[in-house]
């Protein structure tokens, strides 16, 4: 008579996200999951092929995470709230944004990937980007994700205090700067500070 399993393919992998979503992907290894689990490292490669294997099981489930994370709607701007998403997703989830946006543990270059096409889709339906060319979109998504890095990371130190207003405001005049001014393209809007100074004097 066949011994009946005692830990599941589910289990595993529960346990694999959540020691990702715990600590990153740098303590990811067999031991460690096996540990959370109080168990030998046995059942791990009797359910997947390899670490390699658990791996791409534990992205996709990061994958649908953020696929749910990113959709929320805070305001009606989509784009705005896709800042507001990310900057949220940050602060939340401070293991797993490391993991997957500044880490590159186990090639997570493709979780970046994913996110940014992800972005550049909410792009489509998105009226004040109709006329613009691919080559801004991608900027405009840059310009908000270096932004939206940015308020995250003096956020999450408690080093600046910035309202869900205040936030708004300033995602919505980068929105604005890359779409309406065209930032970053050759015939972009250019800004002479200088100049802005010396009039308001």
């Amino acid at each position: 008579m066949a011994r009946k399993k005692t830990i599941t393919h589910d289990q595993i992998l529960n346990a694999a996200y959540a020691l990702v979503v715990e600590e990153g992907f740098k303590h990811f290894t067999a031991r460690n999951i096996a540990k959370r689990m109080g168990c030998s490292t046995q059942p791990i490669y009797l359910e997947f092929t390899n670490m390699a294997d658990l791996k791409q099981a534990v992205l996709d489930e990061i994958k649908q995470t953020l696929e749910v994370k990113m959709s929320r709607r805070f305001t009606t701007d989509p784009i705005v709230d896709l800042g507001l998403a990310y900057i949220n997703f940050a602060l939340d989830n401070p293991a797993l944004y490391r993991a997957v946006f500044i880490e590159d543990h186990f090639g997570v270059e493709d979780m970046r990937e994913f996110a940014f096409h992800t972005a550049i889709e909410r792009l489509d339906d998105y009226a004040p980007a109709e006329q613009i060319s691919e080559e801004q979109r991608r900027n405009t998504i840059s310009g908000l994700w270096i932004v939206a890095t940015g308020i995250a990371n003096l956020m999450a130190p408690d080093f600046i205090e910035i309202s869900r207003e205040q936030m708004i405001e300033i995602l919505q005049a980068v929105i604005h700067d890359f779409i309406v001014n065209k930032r970053f393209a050759k015939d972009s809007v250019k800004m002479d500070l200088r100049a802005a100074l010396k009039k308001a004097e």
